[in-house]
């Protein structure tokens, strides 16, 4: 059995000005057929997986393309070109195959193509014929389109948000495909349009009764896997709502079933999983009169795992204006700056810049007094068992004991040993600041007094109903009470 695997994606929000091209790629991540050998990378760990589970089960693997991007605006058209042509020669090279097994996203548009991962398989199914099985693994946040189910085997998508199960997945997905390609069973996918733009935040209920959901019925009999794709809410693509999707032993009416009930139970949790969020102000009151601390703020609005700058200065803005203090907060997007602390040296006082950089939604800069805490040249940080690469990071401290951080390579928090490497106790702070929306949860949860959601400005729009979508035209809710009946 010859197995060839890859992976190509990114998040694309197509309303940002950030345009996704090669240097973005190789920040986050860019490897030429030999991800499985050095990289940590998030969407670098199912290829592992699969490498280790095909080599264990006597199956030659063909590894090609690895190529990631932090989420920004459409990837610039010949990037997108370069790396698919790249994959398709690989598995021209490689044919004839058994099995492909491919790591998307599921939310990539490039210049032209607002379905990458629908073109790409489509393009492999060309190539390998109407026999070989293809296997895709998704980011829940993504678009089920009819193009990508139509040329792929078995679809499968993370599960939680935060994203704690890419790995889980990618045995799920490898196992379901070694049995199709043995024989042992027959995949059929049925596809449920839920007519919503939301967002779940999964470890906490009742969004996390719909996760648990989803295993029980992946426990009956004929039922391989079950899906909820929450969609992208700021990709304006045709297919951007969120979706079921059910994988069968060749029973498509028992994916219809499963996939009817559990739009039911979504349906009917509807307002309670929906996303809020408070006022700068509120949060600050509510932060300032707990018991002790971290209380972590998430700032939404400013973050890149969705294509935001990651450079607002909204929220310190306030801290400033409010005299706050103990407060950590990170991490700016923000090489100038980064590269002047840099210059100065750990120990150097100055006024620095901070963010109000990139856009219309950054808000102004913020001209601080500083003092240059330390200096972490290759800075990383936890996601899940992945490491997310960070670039030059900065800590710098100003007064009231504030803490603020920057780095060079754009991500969002994830997790507290973002913040420890350089060195600062997150436990002593009152107030810890992340730009994120809900991937910094599992780390900073289990330390935190509390976690509020802050709905500052900024680039990320979190009222749904108002994001100016053009290409989806589809009725939704929130933006219509029951789209159901329209």
């Amino acid at each position: 059995v010859k197995v060839f695997i890859t992976c190509l994606g990114t998040e694309t929000n197509t309303f940002s000005n950030m345009p996704t091209g090669m240097t973005n790629f190789e920040e986050t991540m860019l490897y030429h057929g030999d991800a499985t050998a050095s990289s940590t990378a998030l969407f670098a760990m199912p290829l592992v997986i699969w490498r280790e589970k095909a080599e264990a089960a006597g199956a030659e693997v063909i590894e090609s393309l690895s190529a990631f991007a932090q989420p920004a605006g459409n990837t610039v058209k010949s990037v997108y070109e370069e790396f698919r042509n790249e994959i398709l020669n690989d598995l021209k090279a490689a044919m004839p195959v058994d099995l492909v097994l491919l790591c998307l996203h599921g939310a990539m548009v490039a210049d032209g193509y607002d379905d990458c991962e629908g073109d790409l398989t489509q393009r492999v199914r060309e190539i390998v014929g109407p026999d070989t099985v293809i296997g895709v693994e998704l980011d829940l946040h993504c678009s089920i389109t009819q193009t990508l189910t139509d040329h792929a085997d078995v679809i499968i998508t993370f599960k939680e948000y935060p994203h704690i199960d890419p790995p889980d997945r990618a045995h799920e997905l490898f196992d379901i495909c070694w049995q199709t390609v043995q024989g042992d069973v027959k995949p059929v996918m049925n596809v449920h349009d839920l007519r919503m733009i939301s967002m779940w935040r999964t470890p906490v209920e009742p969004a996390a009764s719909i996760v648990r959901e989803m295993h029980d019925l992946e426990t009956r009999d004929t039922v391989l896997s079950v899906s909820h794709a929450h969609g992208f809410p700021w990709g304006d693509v045709a297919d951007a709502s969120a979706k079921l999707l059910v994988v069968t032993d060749n029973d498509i009416e028992t994916g219809r079933k499963i996939a009817s009930e559990l739009s039911e139970t979504i349906w009917s949790l509807r307002e309670k999983t929906h996303p809020t969020g408070l006022s700068i102000d509120d949060a600050f009151s509510t932060a300032l009169n707990s018991a002790s601390g971290p209380v972590v703020l998430a700032d939404h609005a400013d973050n890149a795992g969705v294509g935001a700058p990651s450079d607002s200065t909204y929220i310190l803005q306030a801290i400033l204006d409010k005299n706050i203090e103990n407060v950590a907060s990170g991490f700016y997007w923000d090489p100038v700056a980064v590269r002047f602390c840099v210059e100065a040296g750990e120990g150097a006082e100055f006024t620095l810049r901070i963010g109000g950089k990139v856009g219309e939604g950054s808000g102004q800069p913020v001209d601080l007094p500083v003092t240059v805490r330390r200096i972490v040249s290759n800075a990383e940080q936890s996601f899940g068992r992945a490491k997310q690469a960070m670039g030059c990071g900065v800590w710098v401290s100003a007064a009231n004991n504030l803490d603020i951080f920057l780095n060079s390579v754009r991500t969002q928090t994830f997790h507290p040993d973002a913040f420890e490497q350089f060195g600062l106790k997150i436990s002593d702070k009152k107030i810890v600041v992340v730009k994120s929306t809900q991937h910094f949860y599992a780390g900073f949860a289990p330390i935190a007094e509390s976690v509020l959601y802050v709905s500052a400005p900024g680039s990320i729009n979190m009222n749904f109903s108002e994001i100016g979508f053009k290409k989806f035209t589809d009725p939704y809710w929130p933006k219509v009470p029951d789209p159901r009946s329209a």
